[in-house]
């Protein structure tokens, strides 16, 4: 009975209106967000390093995330109008190639030796991200039943998780090596080339792979009302915007600035000493990461009893709450509460995502493109944590995620208004 059942729920959720089933299409497409989790993951371990190397402050450190998702809204539109032009997987093996083009240039950047270099790798990196997010997101939405495409989302996002612990893991064992500055130097360009390799393999599997460009419920318009209406006109869309840039901002402060706080504000141990660069980075990866890939996967399983607005607004008031515990300098109690901002908020984009694209209609990809150039939030605002914490500290720098965080649970309170809609069956419940 209980394999029936299974075989039912993968039937409902992985095949399309026209009886396709689309399982392993989904699993080669998630293989993509365990990609770009790794990348990011790995770029967030990056600012410590430079701020020792370069002798930078916190604020100018921040400039290795505003290039990483600079690359994000310069290429965002462009990868919507891409992802229309040539499809799924055309758009999918574009940005693999984008990807690989950056890691290889890394080699460059370690005999160039100088900060601008180095961003200018972060930014063609992330450009190719772009794309694959651009393209990848929705194209979950689209791989099975409409009613489940929270679900599948969410399901995929879980990977995005697993790619966040290694990242940090890896990154601290080349940036923050004990063999020295120059080898660090040396080493920096190993990991990118590796994923460099790894991607163009990836692109081939693609290539011979069956990814079709589906055109189901989900691409047609909801009615006519809503398909001959601008982008524009819909609030929750709009809102789905500002909440992404927010969160995304809150995101990429917390993770970029995580080795700083734990350097710098946790309380002495047993022996006197204080957390080095290299053990802060290992706890991000496993501890923080892996609270995050927890946080992803019980979210998902969350999703079947509860809709996903009402999760999104109560994950983040929780995160509210617990940023202004680090506020206040409350000892091991504020290091805790850092911690678990990483599960309350691993819901936030598949699900911000979600509720912005719901009931678009044809005009989703357009809006998947400006849901994803709003992570243009992490290049501006972690440059605003970064300065908090130059003036005052890494606890007091935490104002910064607290406010994003109350904006985003404000929208999930308001969204089934801004959708304008009765019953939310279609991205609530599973």
């Amino acid at each position: 009975m209980p394999q029936l059942e299974s075989a039912t729920l993968l039937r409902r959720v992985f095949v399309t209106e026209d009886g396709r089933n689309m399982a392993f299409t989904f699993t080669l497409v998630s293989s993509l967000f365990l990609l770009w989790g790794f990348c990011n993951g790995l770029i967030d371990s990056m600012d410590k390093h430079f701020q020792d190397q370069l002798h930078l402050t916190k604020a100018q450190s921040a400039w290795v995330q505003t290039a990483h998702y600079l690359g994000y809204a310069l290429m965002a539109l462009p990868a919507g109008l891409l992802a229309r032009a040539i499809g799924y997987k055309g758009g999918i093996i574009a940005g693999l190639l984008l990807v690989a083009t950056g890691g290889f240039w890394f080699i460059a950047a370690t005999h160039i030796v100088s900060f601008w270099s180095y961003l200018l790798g972060v930014c063609v990196i992330a450009s190719g991200l772009t794309v694959l997010e651009t393209v990848a997101n929705p194209y979950t939405m689209v791989l099975g039943a409409k009613e489940y495409g929270a679900f599948r989302i969410n399901l995929a996002q879980s990977l995005n998780g697993v790619g966040w612990i290694l990242g940090p893991i890896v990154g601290g064992a080349f940036f923050y090596s004990a063999a020295g500055v120059g080898v660090a130097h040396g080493q920096l360009g190993v990991p990118y080339v590796a994923v460099a390799i790894l991607v163009l393999v990836l692109a081939g599997v693609f290539r011979f792979a069956y990814v079709p460009d589906l055109v189901a419920t989900q691409d047609l318009p909801a009615s006519p009302s809503r398909s001959s209406s601008s982008l524009w006109s819909h609030p929750h869309f709009i809102g789905g915007v500002i909440a992404q840039f927010l969160y995304v901002a809150a995101q990429a402060g917390i993770f970029s600035f995580f080795i700083n706080y734990m350097v710098s504000e946790t309380p002495p141990l047993s022996d006197g000493t204080h957390l080095n660069e290299q053990t802060a980075a290992r706890l991000q990866g496993l501890l923080g990461f892996g609270l995050f890939l927890l946080g992803r996967v019980s979210g998902t399983a969350l999703l079947g009893k509860v809709p996903a607005y009402r999760l999104l607004s109560t994950f983040s008031l929780i995160n509210v709450v617990l940023c202004l515990i680090v506020v206040m300098k409350l000892g091991w109690l504020s290091v805790g509460a850092v911690f678990l901002s990483f599960f309350f908020m691993s819901i936030s984009f598949p699900t911000i995502f979600a509720l912005g694209i719901t009931d678009l209609g044809w005009q989703a990809k357009k809006a998947s493109a400006f849901i994803v150039m709003a992570i243009l939030g992490g290049a501006i605002m972690p440059k605003l944590m970064g300065y908090l914490g130059d003036v005052y500290d890494m606890s007091v720098a935490f104002m910064m995620p607290l406010g994003c965080f109350a904006v985003i649970a404000l929208y999930g309170y308001a969204w089934p208004a801004l959708a304008r809609v009765r019953s939310c069956g279609a991205i609530q419940t599973l």
